[in-house]
């Protein structure tokens, strides 16, 4: 057991008793939960005075990662214009300042698809429209939410968060004028929008535990106290949500659970109407709508799982989506059954084999469809015909195995064009423009990276490790291919038992990324802060564990609720394939994770401590149980469906009370371990890792907490502060690794 560091704050200890299935579990430090408390608050100021202390010596170093970033990246730089209605609208940056500054330009004509070149200079005819950083004027923390625009440009609809619990201030600007209206709404989720026309703004509000639960309808020029509710949710296991088709002809009311989804449209030249179904929500099954116009008709295309876990894409008229539906309903006498979708309408892919259908997007003349195959982002075209309604789905070049392609922000229906992003662990980021027409493709932007960086020098692998139970887990690593001296020439992809899978000559420091949840997929990408890892030779791996998305639905549906598990083993599995095959070893080894990442980060150092050498958690997920067992708690009923219901189901809670990092910390000798949180996030309280600092303090563990005391869930808001947060975690990773003293040309 290690033995806790003179000086380091040491929280009293008040017991309280949580009794649940029989069991009572004896929290000592649940006192913490008291936000208002000054005792709280003189607590973690306490503990981040002792966390400066503690890192203080890593100053210079620090100061040097952030120098490192800040030289790499380009601070006066601008994004790629996209075309919405009569303008291109896009952003710059400046040096010295924290946030963006949106502008437009207009286009040159109806048939300019072309976007601009953008330098530093203004371009002819640029206004701003809405600069982020006179909006976070005398603000400690400034996130922009909505930012919707109607059709013509005049209106804009923004969100405001000044705290970081990401609840937003909706105004209404006029950009004819520049004057922002009278028009404001307080306290709202985020995804709010103005219909195309500028007539109604439409808006998501909160219950007590902070679900967004009711969609609002606001008339532009009149007081928010007379808008109307036209949708509620009293389900608690559903978020609710609204927004415009692409088209612009279809509001969608979206209600989803973590299993179930329901939409309702309107149209958008009868907003006034109510909301109408467009398939009865059915507990399991989930779907999406997106309107098409194909030979004419108005239809919905809908990305549903009811007769196929990974998603199926079908056709339906927009005038009676459900109609048949219906009459099988009442045939079978089952209220709210969906028919067969073969007798709905028709499907959009010949064969979906191999594929787990993720979106749909359609433009006037073609269909994009997103998807994933062989584990990694893919994107496919069909082209609407004339002799019959859908073309093959072509599925784009995709220039290396280990790539991730995506859809990059395409808001205009008739556009003949599609703009994609595509990035890999050393490829910075390619944003380019594919011709449906003609197939060609246009680079419109590689990410930048500055200073004296060859990108050549960097490599990539992919590599595969055996969990308990046999599934191979895929792993992606980055690396510096002149200082980790692989034991065969080139990168590879090889399974777990393939013998020519390749490792450096010599163990190499090594950090492991986690995630593992809500099939959120944790692909490949590139990262330019992350090169102060790499050039001091350190390895950077992500884990691709189950309860992700990478491998299909299956992956997802094997790392939840009872089988939840499986998330930390197959992490701790590919922490010791990477030690076995000699990536590295334990004691150059640290895990990093965030939210439900930080939940594996705490479960495996407790089911492996002698694994790592260290754990960076952020906004860790620690205290499961206790949270997942308070409804009253923010999002914590729709979490029952991720994580089980303990409250109610007594196997569910013994299930949960087997893994939950701060039940199960125990007096072994713990990896150095460093938790950072934000006082105000909503998603993962700050009293979490505050009470497993505690915890892991009270058996001897070297654990510093850091609190940011101005933030959100995400972390500062302004670049300059997430670039120095940042430097502060590599500075602790790399003192972990015995990496702080390597000097480096940035």
């Amino acid at each position: 057991m290690n033995d806790t560091a003179p000086g380091a704050p040491v929280a009293k200890k008040i017991p309280h008793e949580r009794t649940h299935h029989g069991h009572t579990f004896v929290d000592d430090y649940e006192w913490m939960r008291e936000k208002e408390s000054p005792e709280v608050i003189a607590h973690l100021e306490a503990e981040n005075e002792w966390t400066n202390a503690q890192t203080s010596g890593l100053e210079p170093l620090r100061e040097s990662i952030f120098t490192e970033i800040k030289t790499r990246i380009k601070e006066t730089d601008m994004s790629v214009p996209t075309r919405r209605g009569g303008y291109w609208y896009f952003s710059r940056t400046r040096a010295g300042l924290d946030y963006g500054i949106s502008v437009r330009v207009p286009i040159s004509d109806d048939a300019d698809w072309t976007p601009p070149e953008v330098g530093e200079e203004a371009l002819p005819g640029e206004e701003v429209i809405f600069d982020s950083n006179i909006a976070a004027e005398g603000q400690d923390f400034f996130s922009l939410g909505t930012f919707s625009l109607t059709d013509d440009g005049r209106y804009l609809l923004f969100g405001v968060d000044n705290s970081g619990d990401e609840r937003y201030t909706l105004r209404l600007r006029d950009l004819s004028t520049g004057e922002d209206l009278p028009d404001t709404v307080e306290g709202t989720f985020a995804g709010a929008s103005i219909d195309p026309t500028g007539r109604f703004v439409f808006y998501t509000t909160v219950d007590e535990a902070w679900r967004p639960e009711k969609v609002w309808r606001h008339v532009v020029g009149t007081d928010s106290s007379d808008d109307v509710c036209i949708f509620h949710e009293p389900d608690e296991r559903f978020f609710v949500g609204s927004g415009f088709s692409r088209s612009g002809k279809y509001m969608f009311v979206v209600t989803g659970s973590k299993t179930t989804t329901g939409f309702w449209s309107l149209k958008a030249d009868d907003l006034d109407a109510a909301p109408q179904v467009v398939w009865p929500r059915v507990d399991g099954v989930e779907y999406s709508v997106e309107h098409a116009v194909i030979a004419g008709e108005d239809r919905f295309l809908i990305t549903h799982n009811q007769d196929r876990e990974d998603f199926d894409i079908i056709d339906v008229p927009a005038s009676d989506p459900a109609g048949t539906a219906r009459e099988t309903a009442d045939a079978v006498d089952e209220p709210g059954a969906v028919a067969d979708p073969a007798s709905l309408g028709r499907a959009l892919l010949d064969d979906v084999e191999g594929l787990r259908i993720e979106d749909v997007d359609a433009f006037a003349d073609f269909i994009v469809v997103s998807y994933r195959r062989g584990g990694f982002a893919r994107v496919g075209i069909i082209e609407l015909g004339t002799d019959s309604p859908f073309g093959p789905l072509q599925e784009l070049p995709f220039s290396r195995e280990t790539g991730t392609l995506g859809f990059a922000g395409n808001p205009e229906f008739s556009q003949t064009s599609i703009r994609l992003l595509f990035t890999s662990m050393s490829t910075p980021a390619v944003i380019y423009q594919h011709s449906v027409a003609d197939g060609t493709d246009t680079v419109l932007k590689r990410q930048p990276v500055l200073g004296s960086v060859d990108l050549d020098s960097y490599g990539e692998s992919l590599v595969w490790a055996s969990a308990e139970d046999g599934t191979q887990i895929p792993i992606s690593l980055v690396y510096r291919t002149d200082l980790i001296d692989l034991d065969s020439g080139t990168a590879t992809s090889a399974r777990a038992d393939d013998p020519h899978e390749q490792a450096p000559a010599k163990p190499a420091p090594l950090v492991l990324y986690g995630y593992g949840s809500y099939e959120m997929s944790m692909d490949p990408y590139f990262s330019v802060s992350r090169l102060s890892l790499l050039d001091r030779g350190v390895v950077f791996a992500i884990a691709h564990v189950r309860g992700g998305g990478e491998m299909g639905r299956h992956w997802y549906d094997q790392g939840k609720t009872t089988v939840k598990k499986n998330t930390f083993t197959d992490f701790i599995a590919a922490g010791r394939h990477l030690v076995d095959t000699g990536w590295t070893s334990p004691d150059q080894l640290v895990a990093t994770g965030g939210s439900a990442g930080g939940l594996l980060m705490g479960a495996v150092t407790n089911m492996a401590p002698d694994l790592f050498a260290g754990v960076s958690a952020h906004v860790p997920f620690v205290d499961a149980l206790t949270s997942i067992l308070m409804p009253e708690l923010p999002l914590t009923v729709i979490e029952w469906e991720e994580w089980g219901d303990p409250l109610h189901d007594a196997d569910v809670y013994e299930y949960m009370r087997s893994y939950s990092p701060y039940e199960n910390v125990a007096e072994v000798a713990h990896p150095k371990i460093l938790a950072v949180t934000s006082l105000n996030d909503t998603r993962v309280l700050y009293v979490e890792p505050a009470k497993w600092v505690a915890r892991l303090r009270e058996v001897g563990a070297d654990v510093l907490l850091k609190t940011e005391m101005v933030a959100g869930h995400g972390g500062a808001s302004g670049r300059y502060d997430s670039w120095k947060e940042t430097a502060f975690d590599f500075a602790w990773i790399l003192d972990v690794l015995g990496r702080s003293d390597v000097d480096i040309d940035a």
